[in-house]
């Protein structure tokens, strides 16, 4: 029996050392699958990195990608897929949001993701033509929301009878407190036919204005002109888009052919533009010297100039409010800097930097403030806005009640004075 027992003993020893090989063996394998996988996964992330960086001219080197930060994104995704209520989860809308999150938390903004819809939306606005209401929309830090600015003439939105200062409190029953300029406003584009529902907090009305607005294609007229009494020529810019140049010339050809003795430029509520635009204008306008330069944060100076060929020979105002901004405020700084001009209306909103696209090459793109500029004196009004030699408010229930224009009619005083000198 002993020789039976040392059989059997060292059969299950042998059998022991088959199975620890054996469970040994799958956790190899299995470990080695993992690493393959990671290595593969950080390998594909690295390519992916490093072609976008050489792409876009950067450094391949990662801050947020890691082991832990692609670990968490995981946790997420398993805690989503397992317990959100909802099971009709789009992918692509999670993806947008992780790039859109990324860019929020530079707490800028100006510094957007756009997705390939947005971007083409985006594209087509610099060129004049848009899907939307018709009204101008800009943010007011005050109250962290946003508001009408301006209303184009013949648009739904002049039509729905929206007013300058409306504070947009709901778009489509949905509240807009959170939210950022750019979300506001793809809230309220759309295609042409459609409809968007309004609620807006009106000065002077006790209860919410509750407004449907039926969207259309909007092109927009970024130029418009008149002539008034004593030979005062009107030029009105909404917008520095990619046809405004040519607006621009077009419409000071007519007020020059009419023999204008004095110019009113009209900067109210221009949320701005492109800085090639608004610095060709400029150069229509302003002597020799500088129109503005910009700053990176390594301190490197770009100046944009004039030559002084085109320099405007005739007395000039400029009428601006607290939505004036970015573009309107790199001209209406220059004129006032170079004393080319009286500045008259509310101070300007306040925005000093710089909008750079870069794109992304998948159809995609950010945007993203890359520098300040400063105006000719060398005066950053970033935040602080370009105050105007005469202050005067806009009276909006005078305006609704018989169009009269409290801010443009002391913009005609100023400018006789001029002439008169």
């Amino acid at each position: 029996m002993p020789e039976a027992t040392t059989v059997v003993v060292e059969a299950e020893k042998k059998d022991d050392r088959l199975t620890r090989r054996f469970i040994a063996g799958i956790l190899i394998g299995f470990l080695a699958s993992v690493l393959v996988v990671a290595i593969a996964v950080f390998s594909l992330l690295y390519v992916f990195k490093t072609g976008m960086a050489s792409i876009l001219g950067i450094s391949a080197q990662s801050k947020i990608l890691n082991e832990e930060t692609l670990g968490k994104i995981q946790a997420l995704e398993d805690v989503i897929d397992t317990y959100y209520y909802k099971t009709d989860i789009d992918v692509q809308d999670e993806a947008d949001g992780m790039y859109k999150g990324l860019m929020d938390s530079l707490g800028d903004p100006y510094s957007v993701y756009y997705t390939e819809e947005e971007l083409d939306e985006m594209m087509n606005s610099t060129k004049g033509i848009y899907y939307g209401i018709g009204a101008y929309v800009s943010f007011d830090n005050s109250i962290n929301m946003a508001r009408i600015s301006g209303v184009m003439p013949g648009s739904p939105a002049e039509a729905a009878e929206l007013c300058v200062d409306d504070i947009i409190y709901e778009i489509n029953k949905e509240s807009t407190q959170g939210l950022s300029l750019e979300e506001v406003v793809s809230l309220i584009k759309g295609e042409a036919g459609t409809t968007v529902h309004l609620t807006l907090i009106r000065t002077g009305v006790a209860n919410d204005v509750e407004v449907d607005v039926e969207r259309a294609q909007i092109e927009v007229p970024t130029v418009s002109t008149e002539v008034f009494d004593d030979n005062i020529g009107y030029l009105k810019i909404t917008e520095f888009d990619e046809v405004t140049y040519s607006q621009f010339v077009e419409g000071m050809a007519d007020l020059r052919a009419q023999n204008i003795e004095g110019l009113i430029i009209d900067l109210r509520s221009n949320p701005g533009g492109n800085l090639s635009t608004v610095c060709d204008i400029a150069r229509q306008l302003l002597p020799e010297g500088v129109i503005v330069y910009t700053e990176d944060r390594d301190g490197n100076r770009e100046d944009y100039t004039c030559d002084g060929q085109n320099k405007i020979d005739i007395p000039v105002v400029v009428l601006v409010n607290q939505y004036s901004a970015s573009a309107s405020e790199i001209l209406a700084g220059a004129i006032k800097d170079y004393n080319l001009g009286k500045l008259v209306g509310k101070t300007t909103y306040g925005k000093g930097i710089v909008q750079r696209i870069f794109d992304l090459r998948d159809g995609t793109a950010v945007k993203l403030t890359v520098s300040n500029y400063f105006t000719p004196n060398g005066i950053n009004i970033h935040g602080v806005g370009i105050e105007p030699d005469v202050e005067v408010e806009y009276d909006a229930e005078a305006y609704a009640e018989d169009k009269t224009d409290t801010q443009l009619n002391k913009a005609k005083e100023v400018m006789k004075d001029l002439l008169d000198k």
